[in-house]
């Protein structure tokens, strides 16, 4: 169950960071093709950041966990939870997530700023987003180049309706997760370059269930659990 993997995951997570001298990272858990009770399970256990892939799923699962957090799970506060979009975004679905979520970690070119804090609404705090970089430089794959961060966030850095916080990375999956470990270091010298030119920026979001431990030596200060939380996605889905 969840909630149980919840406590093991945050162990293992505090091990590794405490083995590499570095602090214990925010879990973001994945769960993205999950049910919500899934979802209200880890919530009720304490876990508070949820990462889904798709605009429209989020919207009914945030609708679905209200509802449980007002019937099955009172202990839950629904509107407490932190919800990141992680999968690719459109621009014609930019309108929606700048509304629904707290953090973007998927904002990877010039035109989806605007369009972001344009409908970030005036009662919500600044929207938190990171970019995503295509550290691999891999042709499959979203995300801007690394010479084209500082451009990007520049002009995320002018609109009063956007935070920037950092860069979320998705390296090469190798099979080998130790071969995906100059990527992260890779990333983590772009960080920290960005970090110079705006302070404020204190998230590097990489690393998954199967490198976190390396992605954590290198500095990560997220990382993105769906499977080894959740477990294999319900068949169908």
């Amino acid at each position: 169950m969840p909630a149980h993997a919840l406590h093991d995951i945050l162990r293992q997570l505090g091990d590794a960071a405490g083995k590499a001298g570095r602090p214990s990272p925010r879990l973001l858990a994945v769960s993205k093709k999950q049910p919500a009770t899934a979802v209200a399970e880890l919530a009720a256990a304490g876990q508070i950041e949820f990462g889904e892939n798709y605009v429209q799923e989020a919207l009914a699962k945030q609708t679905q966990l209200a509802r449980i957090s007002a019937t099955t799970h009172p202990k839950i506060d629904a509107a407490a939870l932190k919800w990141h979009l992680i999968g690719h975004l459109q621009s014609n679905k930019a309108k929606e997530a700048a509304a629904l979520f707290d953090w973007v970690q998927t904002v990877d070119r010039v035109k989806l700023v605007g369009s972001l804090a344009a409908h970030r609404r005036d009662d919500q705090p600044p929207l938190n987003v990171l970019i995503q970089v295509n550290i691999d430089d891999e042709a499959s794959k979203h995300g801007c180049a690394p010479d084209e961060v500082a451009v990007l966030a520049q002009a995320i850095a002018l609109q009063p309706r956007l935070r920037l916080r950092g860069l979320m990375v998705i390296p090469t999956p190798h099979a080998e997760p130790e071969r995906r470990r100059p990527a992260f270091r890779r990333s983590r010298e772009l960080f920290e370059r960005l970090q110079r030119e705006h302070p404020q920026v204190d998230t590097l979001s990489m690393g998954m269930s199967d490198d976190a431990a390396i992605a954590i030596a290198e500095g990560a200060t997220m990382v993105r659990i769906g499977t080894a939380l959740f477990g294999a996605r319900p068949a169908g889905r």
